[in-house]
């Protein structure tokens, strides 16, 4: 299984989202091995993520964000699962930056592609995705790391700290209330009804 950023409890508390979910996958022996990214610029992945699956004595093994789409064509990774810090109601899901890139590799490589959030992240005032803003963070936060820097001093950067999935790219929106399928604005309106 692949996942991007970090989603257990350093971040959400409790047993975390997509982490959970993938705890009870391995418990459950649906998985041998989770690939976890970097998350670049400021690396969750391999600071929290890795530390987390470690932890729980999950195997894991980290790669860096542009190997994703080679991963996941070798078929390595069977299954994605990410977070969300909001979930539109026709299903279109922001992200921390790169899971749109990692949804457009698993559809072209036939692997399923799951998103882990708990209901408070679906947001019934968002119809879709242009309802979600994206926050744009400082460009110093790319071209280098703390105070190592690797790019020109003055260097401009494009760095939105999220992104947009749009709907068709996912398989299903796992949550605490139920899982949530195609056509996801009626499943998603019924289970915050629900709750």
């Amino acid at each position: 299984m692949l996942t991007h950023c970090n989603t257990g409890a350093l971040a959400t508390g409790g047993r975390g989202t997509a982490l959970a979910v993938i705890d009870e996958a391995w418990k459950a022996g649906h998985i041998d091995r989770v690939f976890a990214t970097e998350t670049r610029p400021l690396l969750q992945g391999a600071r929290l993520t890795t530390w987390e699956l470690q932890k729980l004595g999950i195997p894991c093994t980290l790669l860096p964000d542009s190997a994703v789409a080679s991963l996941l064509a070798s078929g390595a990774a069977g299954a994605v699962v990410t977070g969300a810090d909001r979930i539109a109601m026709n299903g279109d899901t922001a992200n921390k930056i790169g899971t749109y890139g990692i949804a457009l590799a698993a559809r072209e490589q036939g692997v399923p592609f799951f998103i882990a959030a708990p209901t408070t992240t679906i947001d019934p005032g968002a119809g879709d995705q242009r309802a979600i803003p994206i926050e744009f963070r400082a460009s110093e936060e790319v071209g280098g790391y703390g105070k190592t820097r690797w790019s020109p001093e003055g260097t401009e950067a494009y760095n939105p700290a999220f992104d947009v999935t749009p709907a068709r790219f996912i398989s299903a929106i796992v949550t605490e209330l139920g899982v949530a399928k195609h056509p996801f604005d009626v499943l998603l309106r019924g289970l915050l009804e629900s709750g």
